[in-house]
């Protein structure tokens, strides 16, 4: 199994690090546990190297009497670098590279990936300066969890909960997953298209970007070299994904076929507009001229013509956004434009299509029809891209 250094700052979420280092013991991992001062007002070495079985470590330790350089040693011995609870000081320092103690020295020191779990007041996660941090490790590469909602320990509630240690346990065996798509370039669109009719009004819809996003995240967590063409949306992918802006079902169309054919794996998310006015007008046009009816002409079908100049080697994965007949209508987008999968979902089921955080999908290929979900879009997103490393693996 994994060598994981677990790094402990301080906070009342502390106590639940040593339930974490309990379960990832269980779990056949080796944990080294490092301490910062503030969470040795909270937590003791002793409860860790319990439930671990190893010793832990503190600042102490930065340098060891026998002349080894501790922070040198765990850094590179580390298959994966874990704070539970970061603090939003530990963040600020660890953002700007400050290296005032062993865990830091750590963060600096290793080659392996950083997994940070944030723990605060409401107020401290939003604060601007915060966010500043948070922004600027993520650009880093590293990989900062969202903080929960709840109870908190001023007696307030808000977000700045600790996830629970089971939450962060999947992110660690999520992260340490061998690189099933190293080396292959995986294209992914996302988002929605905008068609104007005129500089202040488009046909569009509801499509906020999150799919494609966590779909690309995942391919780029399973080691491929992926690009993201997405629409309007203001959410942002992280770090480690080429991202192609634009606005147009045609400039989309545009930014596919320059990188279809390097692609090892293409999944079309975006929900692309079919329809756009014949005409654009360049002024606005005036209430009293705007026509009840619209001249309106098709867009090219951006996933049928991948479908039609795929080559044998490519994986090809589509959408079906629904409103009823979920199957029906996925096996005929699947053999129309020469799938390998199509995940339907019923945009009008709660908690699943357009802007929401969860998704209820079937996932139709020639083999056969399975439910997945109701789960987060990145479990949806890790499940497509399972599928796309076992069709890779038999071509």
């Amino acid at each position: 199994m994994s060598r994981i250094v677990l790094g402990v700052t301080g906070g009342v979420a502390a106590y639940k690090a040593v339930m974490l280092a309990s379960r990832l013991r269980q779990s056949g991992h080796d944990v080294d546990v490092v301490l910062t001062p503030a969470a040795e007002a909270f937590v003791t070495g002793l409860s860790f190297s319990s439930v671990s079985g190893r010793r832990a470590y503190t600042n102490s330790d930065l340098f060891s009497a026998e002349g080894q350089i501790v922070h040198v040693e765990l850094a590179h011995a580390a298959d994966l670098v874990v704070v539970a609870p970061a603090s939003a000081d530990f963040l600020a320092k660890a953002a700007h590279g400050i290296a005032d103690g062993l865990l830091a020295t750590i963060l600096l020191a290793t080659p392996a990936k950083v997994l940070l779990a944030p723990a605060m007041e409401a107020e401290m996660w939003g604060n601007p300066a915060t966010q500043r941090a948070v922004a600027q490790l993520r650009t880093d590469g590293r990989i900062v969890l969202e903080p929960e909602s709840g109870h908190l320990a001023s007696g307030r509630s808000g977000i700045g909960r600790m996830p629970a240690p089971e939450v962060i346990e999947q992110w660690i065996l999520r992260t340490l997953r061998p690189p099933v798509l190293a080396g292959l370039r995986v294209l992914v669109t996302g988002g929605p298209t905008r068609e104007y009719i005129d500089p202040v009004r488009f046909i569009s819809n509801p499509s906020t970007g999150r799919m494609g996003i966590a779909v690309a995240e995942a391919a780029r967590d399973a080691g491929a070299d992926v690009t993201l063409v997405i629409g309007p949306t203001e959410l942002a992918a992280a770090p480690g994904i080429q991202k192609v802006e634009v606005t147009s079902a045609a400039e989309m169309l545009d930014a596919v076929k320059t990188r279809f054919s390097e692609a090892d794996a293409f999944i079309a998310t975006a929900a692309v507009a079919d329809l756009r006015p014949e005409a654009r007008s360049l002024a606005k046009v005036k209430k009293a001229d705007l026509q009840m009816q619209l001249a309106m002409e098709r867009t090219v079908d951006i996933l049928a013509w991948a479908g039609s100049v795929r080559q044998q080697r490519q994986v090809l994965v589509g959408f079906a956004a629904e409103t009823g007949n979920l199957a029906a209508e996925a096996r005929r987008k699947l053999h129309e434009k020469h799938c390998d999968l199509v995940v339907g979902n019923d945009v009008g089921e709660p908690g699943a299509g357009f802007a929401a955080e969860t998704n209820r999908c079937l996932f139709v290929t020639a083999d056969g029809e399975r439910q997945v979900g109701p789960a987060s879009k990145r479990e949806v997103g890790e499940e497509i891209i399972a599928f796309v490393a076992d069709r890779l693996r038999q071509r």
